[in-house]
Parts: structure tokens; sequence; C-alpha cells
């Protein structure tokens, strides 16, 4: 699941460092892909203070939340539809579209909440930001391996920038997803391809999707 629909399942919590926790991977992994970090073996460090171990806790979270996502037979009924659906959009690209349709669900089930009025994407940013500093310092450098000043620059610009806020425009999401693929292929797009890929999500969206509550209605049954 992508950033918003982690967060609907912490949207409750009183604690906005569970909400980072929760958040904590995705944070990682669009500053390095390599990173990819077991909580378990940090356990001991983050339950120093409750701070850092409500950051555990949402992390935790996190990976089980994927976990039952990831092997839903909601996730993978459209993930093999879209692909599909995908494969003349993509045509001259190194794109894989069983990758870019694995984005493009998560994506819309994110539109879908904001369009639904679901989740609030600001109150998102307001948990990020009432994070103590050096909390979020300190979280960061108990992963040792972590450049902590090239995480702390990518992190204030991802508060600054608010860009989950524009997925509740699906044109917004096409950008994303070429981008995104930008970080594992080198290739350019132009206007045409970029509208033809909205027009499938868009078209996909509204004739596939009506059921995207079931989904979130399945992990939450299975969280533990």
């Amino acid at each position: 699941m992508n950033f918003l629909s982690h967060y609907y399942f912490e949207r409750y919590t009183g604690h906005s460092e569970r909400v980072l926790g929760g958040l904590l991977p995705d944070l990682l992994k669009n500053v390095d892909k390599g990173y990819n970090f077991q909580p378990q073996r940090y356990e001991s460090l983050f339950f120093n203070s409750p701070d850092t171990t409500h950051i555990l806790e949402g992390w935790y979270r996190h990976v089980e939340v994927d976990k039952l996502f990831h092997g839903s037979p909601y996730f993978l009924n459209h993930c093999h539809v879209l692909r599909k659906l995908l494969v003349p959009v993509l045509a001259g690209t190194p794109i894989r579209p069983s990758f870019m349709a694995h984005i493009a669900v998560e994506l819309l089930l994110d539109h879908l909440l904001i369009a639904e009025d679901l989740v609030n994407p600001l109150r998102l940013y307001e948990h990020l930001e009432a994070v103590k500093r050096p909390v979020l310092q300190r979280s960061i450098e108990i992963l040792e391996t972590v450049d902590v000043a090239r995480f702390m620059v990518f992190y204030d610009r991802f508060l600054e920038s608010k860009y989950i806020v524009q997925y509740a425009e699906i044109p917004n999401l096409s950008y994303a997803l070429f981008n995104i693929c930008k970080r594992i292929w080198a290739f350019e797009v132009d206007a045409e391809q970029r509208e033809a890929l909205t027009i499938v999500l868009r078209d996909y969206c509204s004739q596939n999707m009506h059921d995207f509550r079931a989904v979130f209605l399945f992990v939450q049954d299975g969280l533990t």
C-alpha cells in the first residue's frame, strides 16, 4: 500500500510517532531503494523511549498491512487486469506493465480515499510535522547504515511538497507513476503517453474499483 492507505490504519491514533512509523519503510525506500530493514533487529534500541516505541509499533503495523494487502485476492486480481490494459500504453518504454500495475492499484486506492473523503491527507502531514526532530533523527540513526543527512533533506521536501494531496486528481497519478518508474529505468514520455495513461486509470477506477472499501476491511479484519 502507498502512504495514504497506510495512514488509513493509523488515522485514529493519538501518537504522531506511530503514524511516522507506519510510513517509515516507504520513506526510506524513497531515499534509497536499497534501504530495506527488518524492524525486529532494532527492537531493543527503539524500546528505549516511548516515542521511538510508537515508531516501531507503526513500522510493525506497516509490515503486517503490506503482507495482508499484497496477498489479497483484491490486489492480485486488479493487478492482473490492469496489467493487460497498460501494455499498449507502455509500448516503446522499458517499463514492465506488471510493475506499473502494482503501483497504479496502490495509488488509485490513495486517490479513492481522498475522493470519497475517507482520509484527510493534510492531517497525515500534520502528524508528520508534529514528530519532534530529535526523535526522528534518533530513529534514523538507530538504523546505522542510513545517510541521516540525506534522509532529513528528503523528509523536509516531502513535508513541504505535500504531493499526496495532489492524488485527488487522476492526471497527477500519471505523473507520479512515470516518475516512480524513472527511478528504475531510463526513458522519456510525452504528453500523449501521459494522457493515454490517465485515460486508462480514470476509466479503470470508475468502472472497476467501486468496491475498494472491501480491501481495507479485508486488511483490517486480518490485523492482530
